[in-house]
């Protein structure tokens, strides 16, 4: 995934009403942005740090800039629009990352999973079709681990109990971690954060949902999905 237009550098002054971040850009001019972003975005949203953002393409939208990158702890980028994470998921599986999921017939983006939601990815298959939800991952740990959610995400439990659901009545279902940072070697889930997501997760692949992760490559040019990751889900110590 390109960017449409080259990203503007930033320093970020302080984010705060979850959508919104001060930043300063290198003119010196203190500006708002949206942050793409809901979860806690813990590790990266550390007054000081360096920033990228895109400027809006409609000019009468009321904040003229995105929050696209963020600078990690230990240097390097981290890619904090949530909202990009189903079509880069969408481009490394038409790419054949994910060998599991390759040789689909045809893919819909937010079809219908139950009467009351909706799924990231639906992949037809001539065996039938694969509902694929997708969770952005920005958070992380010394030692390359990357860990899911960043804050409790009652939704996230939803989720994978419908993914569940599918597969107990003898469908396919699949969650892909989208793994928007360099420095991440592996992905568990967040036990010390959300604990029920990291039991329902378990019980998930225990029923036969199917886990995948797949880390970045980035850069203020743009943001490509490049190598798989595991998925470990035996229970670690907690990150410091």
């Amino acid at each position: 995934m390109e960017f449409a237009r080259p990203l503007t550098p930033a320093v970020l002054l302080r984010r705060y009403q979850r959508f919104l971040a001060d930043m300063r850009l290198d003119s010196g001019e203190t500006v708002v942005a949206h942050c793409p972003n809901t979860g806690s975005m813990l590790g990266v949203n550390r007054p000081g740090s360096r920033a990228w953002l895109s400027p809006a393409d409609n000019p009468a939208r009321k904040l003229a800039w995105t929050w696209e990158l963020a600078e990690g702890p230990r240097g390097g980028w981290v890619g904090i629009h949530t909202g990009r994470a189903n079509a880069l998921v969408r481009e490394a599986l038409e790419a054949g990352l994910i060998a599991e999921l390759a040789g689909f017939t045809g893919l819909r983006m937010e079809a219908r999973l139950s009467a009351r939601s909706r799924t990231d990815l639906l992949l037809d298959f001539p065996g039938g079709p694969c509902y694929v939800e997708v969770k952005n991952l920005t958070a992380a740990a010394d030692g390359g681990q990357g860990f899911f959610p960043d804050a409790v995400s009652e939704r996230a439990h939803k989720h994978l109990d419908e993914l569940s659901a599918v597969v107990a009545a003898g469908g396919r279902a699949a969650v892909v971690f989208c793994v928007q940072r360099e420095d991440v070697e592996e992905v568990a889930p967040a036990d010390h954060i959300d604990p029920e997501f990291g039991r329902r997760l378990r019980a998930a692949a225990r029923q036969g949902v199917e886990l995948f992760a797949l880390g970045a490559r980035l850069s203020p040019r743009g943001i490509t999905l490049a190598r798989r990751l595991p998925v470990r889900l035996a229970p670690r110590p907690q990150p410091m």
